[in-house]
């Protein structure tokens, strides 16, 4: 609990069903009331809303700390509440240890490595709008998919499970506590999962390939090989941000872009602008919300004092409405520059994915509004995540448009396993 006067205590918990009725009017008001406040939801935390609060926290890991720790229970120390997820390497480790681990990564998710993964990123996005292009009709979430085959198919896992994966980490962010859903993700779908993934891992240290697990099996740390535990640790984290993210983001785009018939012409007729566009509706609709820090030293942040042990929530979505650094931060503009959001984090821990998420939205992108421009959206039917504090996005996009043909050769089978 803050100390009297000093900072606001105030009635918000970004995992209510309140707030996920409208998070950015949600964020709004918390803003309004102050850039930094405290909620008392989940045994209490921080959340700063303001750019500038959370700018400096999310650059200062020495204060404000991602290693896995017992403060707020046990589990990924990057969320509130935490969840029973394994050991998370890099983005639970702190400087100067998160260096190295950080090196491995860069090495699979720099610009040349990703530029060199374009053509199996753009098989996929083919191959699934194949799947619907000449029924005319679709559920655009299920297009959307893209980012769990591709994800799964890169790192050397069973691309038949690649739905298996989709669900579980979707189901622990969007779907609320105590669900069927949310269940049997955590009490079925992992344990099977891991199962599955360790014994991947096991295989490509005796019988190495090119994918990605091979890689980091056969990868040295301080002199010595990297363990299959934290193989799986690496691995869980790619999973867990490559299956939801840039869905989320994809999701919400088509959609604005159906209400807003002329920026979808716009961009039809020049694809050249959707590289800035990306950046702005990465900013207006942050597919991460919200990440967790701990405070790991007494200290004071803007004039609120905080105590060892506080947890602490950066709203990145907040920050990117914040009116004291975006003119016009509730407009999309998507020609605006610079534009400096938040949407992939800041400091050390920033996503090591930025890169794949980018070129994995642009080419779903492009797909969609070169192959199924004219797409409408029955907003009725409509269904948004039940739960939008860590992820935001649409569930369920029913649309319909003009038929076209096949890019592909091979089944029209939508549970057909594509080969690359």
């Amino acid at each position: 609990m803050p100390e009297p006067g000093r900072c606001p205590v105030v009635h918000f918990d970004h995992n209510s069903q309140e707030h996920s009725a409208d998070p950015v009017a949600s964020y709004r008001k918390l803003r309004e009331q102050s850039p930094i406040a405290y909620s008392e939801a989940w045994d209490g935390y921080w959340i700063l809303s303001g750019y500038k609060p959370l700018f400096e926290a999310a650059r200062d890991d020495d204060r404000f700390s991602s290693q896995r720790n017992s403060h707020g229970g046990e589990g990924l120390s990057v969320v509130i509440p935490k969840t029973q997820h394994p050991f998370h390497i890099p983005i639970e480790i702190d400087p100067p240890e998160f260096r190295k681990w950080r090196k491995i990564v860069n090495l699979i998710t720099a610009p040349a490595a990703i530029e060199r993964m374009e053509p199996i990123v753009k098989h996929y996005v083919t191959w699934f709008i194949d799947q619907i292009i000449e029924a005319g009709s679709c559920d655009m979430a299920d297009v959307i998919g893209v980012p769990a085959i591709v994800t799964v198919d890169w790192l050397g896992l069973d691309v038949a499970e690649w739905k298996r994966y989709a669900s579980a980490f979707h189901a622990t962010l969007v779907a609320k506590r105590g669900s069927e859903e949310y269940r049997q993700a955590v009490e079925v779908d992992f344990p099977y999962l891991e199962e599955q993934t360790r014994n991947v891992i096991a295989a490509r240290r005796e019988n190495p390939t090119k994918d990605i697990i091979s890689y980091l099996v056969h990868s040295e740390v301080d002199g010595r090989p990297v363990t299959d535990d934290e193989v799986f640790s690496m691995v869980d984290l790619l999973l867990s941000g490559g299956v939801g993210t840039t869905a989320s983001l994809t999701s919400n785009t088509v959609v604005w872009l159906y209400q807003n018939p002329e920026v979808r012409e716009q961009l039809r007729e020049d694809l050249s602008l959707l590289d800035k566009a990306i950046d702005e509706f990465l900013r207006f609709f942050s597919p991460t919300q919200a990440l967790a820090r701990t405070v790991v030293q007494d200290t004071e942040l803007q004039g609120c004092p905080m105590k060892t042990g506080d947890r602490v929530l950066l709203a990145w979505s907040s920050a990117n409405r914040d009116p004291e650094q975006f003119e016009n931060p509730d407009e999309v503009d998507i020609t605006r520059w610079p534009n400096r959001h938040v949407a992939f984090g800041l400091g050390v821990h920033r996503c090591a994915g930025s890169h794949l998420g980018r070129a994995m939205a642009k080419e779903m992108l492009t797909q969609i509004l070169t192959r199924m421009g004219d797409y409408v959206v029955d907003e009725a039917a409509l269904k948004p995540y039940p739960q939008q504090g860590t992820n935001n996005g649409w569930m369920s996009i029913p649309a319909t448009f003009t038929p076209g043909p096949r890019l592909l050769q091979g089944s029209a089978d939508p549970e057909a396993i594509p080969s690359y």
